[in-house]
């Protein structure tokens, strides 16, 4: 085979409960840059380009759409399709999707599936185990990626191999084996035919497509009506909603690998996380001397062993006296928590959602195609907000029925179209958009456009917007 036809196929969904509050359902830990200048979704792109992969196919919904574009873009990889699922239906689904569409290009197309929030950085040797998996792949096994274990992990499933773990060897795999206790994880570890399930493997997409004809043929019959009953948007890919919904909801675990008989495993003994929760990212972060790990706006006195991290540059976070803690605050929300219930934050969401604040879900920063915005103060009839227009960005030709606007620019020129009026405002300029008419905001220039927006009105919510013309073909 030749293997430039390995395909990485991106898994870009997420609910965004395990890190809140930096992570939530509009905006999951993928997109965050918790470790480094890259975020994980672009890390994971960044791992698999150049030989041997193709060009990568990304599966995500249809709220991060612009999110994958914009982050794809910023680290220049230009993906082979980006597949939009008209909703989550777990992992079988939208693996076998994205098989179904490299087969429509490339009968021969191999697939390397990962999810889009793993930290692996020893990246030469995991494309070393890549390779090292090729040969069983063409020969139709699907090929696990096992992480050799260094302690007794209770948060992670396990692979279970038919001989002792050797690195970078491809070897049979024998079961699965869920989330142990900590006895059943201490002796996993010690037997040393035991791996950690990453989530990663290869396989042929025509490999893949007969074990669903086998085991899931329901599934496969109603996700290859939706491939190919797909249509373009803005260079996106939309699966089809009406047929998607037949199939399964299901991960590729249950619907494909448990039933499977053709599986190998190759075991990766470099560093990996899922970043399953707070703990995770103070443990990949490198704590310092004292066992801190503590962001540019923070600060740790007589501190050990915590995290403190202020996402906001105009919030210090001061710690004294902590042991163990993990401090997380945002505009809209703080957690504080005992690192050992870092597995727990989870519940916090869910008593959120019960309590109906919105930021269970609900990021502060709100992230559109033009760029983003973001709720600085509000009141019973007023708001105001910080609004970023990127570089060409264009937000819709519009109108409100219940509020008028003011926009002050800050930082770069934009071009605002009121009415049959359109001029340049540039910085220390203002502009006022009365209630009922009709306007536009584009940003012409080669720098984002910053300004600041009071509205004001007796209903302030975002789906006062009456859409007349729109670059994103929203409605």
């Amino acid at each position: 085979m030749n293997q430039s036809r390995i395909y990485p196929v991106v898994l870009c969904g997420g609910a965004g409960t395990r890190l809140w509050p930096l992570s939530r359902k509009t905006y999951p830990k993928q997109f965050s840059r918790l470790l480094g200048e890259d975020s994980l979704f672009q890390r994971s792109a960044l791992r698999c380009t150049g030989k041997p992969f193709a060009k990568p196919i990304v599966v995500t919904g249809d709220p991060f759409r612009f999110i994958v574009v914009e982050q794809l873009a910023a680290v220049r990889i230009d993906p082979a399709a980006i597949l939009i699922e008209p909703e989550p239906r777990n992992t079988a689904p939208a693996i076998l999707s994205a098989a179904l569409w490299a087969q429509m290009t490339d009968p021969e197309a191999m697939l390397l599936v990962l999810p889009s929030d793993h930290v692996i950085p020893d990246e030469a040797l995991f494309r070393a185990a890549v390779l090292a998996g090729v040969p069983a792949a063409e020969a139709g096994k699907i090929v696990s990626f096992g992480i050799t274990p260094d302690r007794p992990e209770t948060g992670y499933g396990y692979l279970e191999l038919a001989e002792p773990a050797v690195p970078l060897v491809p070897t049979p795999l024998r079961g699965f084996v869920e989330k142990p206790d900590l006895t059943t994880a201490q002796a996993l570890v010690a037997d040393g035919h035991h791996l950690w399930n990453a989530g990663i493997f290869l396989v042929s997409a025509r490999t893949l497509v007969e074990a669903f004809e086998i085991h899931a043929p329901e599934t496969l019959a109603a996700i290859r009506q939706s491939v190919a009953q797909a249509t373009r948007d803005l260079g996106l890919v939309r699966l089809d909603p009406a047929t998607w919904e037949a199939a399964e909801n299901v991960s590729i675990d249950y619907a494909i690998m448990e039933k499977a008989d053709n599986l190998v495993a190759v075991p990766y003994a470099g560093q990996w996380s899922d970043l399953g929760g707070w703990e995770a990212v103070w443990k990949e972060s490198g704590p310092d001397a004292a066992g801190n790990v503590v962001s540019h706006n923070a600060t740790a006195l007589d501190c050990s062993g915590s995290l403190l991290r202020s996402e906001d540059e105009g919030l210090r976070l001061v710690g004294l006296g902590l042991t163990d803690i993990i401090a997380i605050a945002m505009p809209d929300a703080v957690l504080v928590a005992h690192k050992s219930q870092a597995q727990a934050v989870k519940s916090v969401v869910a008593a959120l959602k019960t309590e109906g604040a919105v930021q269970a879900e609900t990021f502060p920063r709100d992230h559109r195609p033009w760029g983003w915005f973001e709720s600085l103060v509000m009141g019973p009839r007023f708001q105001v907000k910080r609004i970023c227009v990127k570089p060409g960005g264009v937000l819709s030709l519009q109108s409100h029925h219940h509020r008028a606007e003011h926009w002050v620019v800050v930082e770069g020129t934009a071009r605002v179209t009121v009415g049959d009026s359109a001029r340049l405002v540039t910085e220390n300029e203002s502009v006022f958009v009365p209630l009922g008419a009709v306007h536009r905001l584009e940003n012409p220039g080669k720098v984002a456009v910053m300004l600041i927006e009071v509205q004001t009105g007796t209903y302030l919510g975002e789906d006062d917007i009456i859409r007349y013309e729109d670059a994103y073909s929203r409605r």
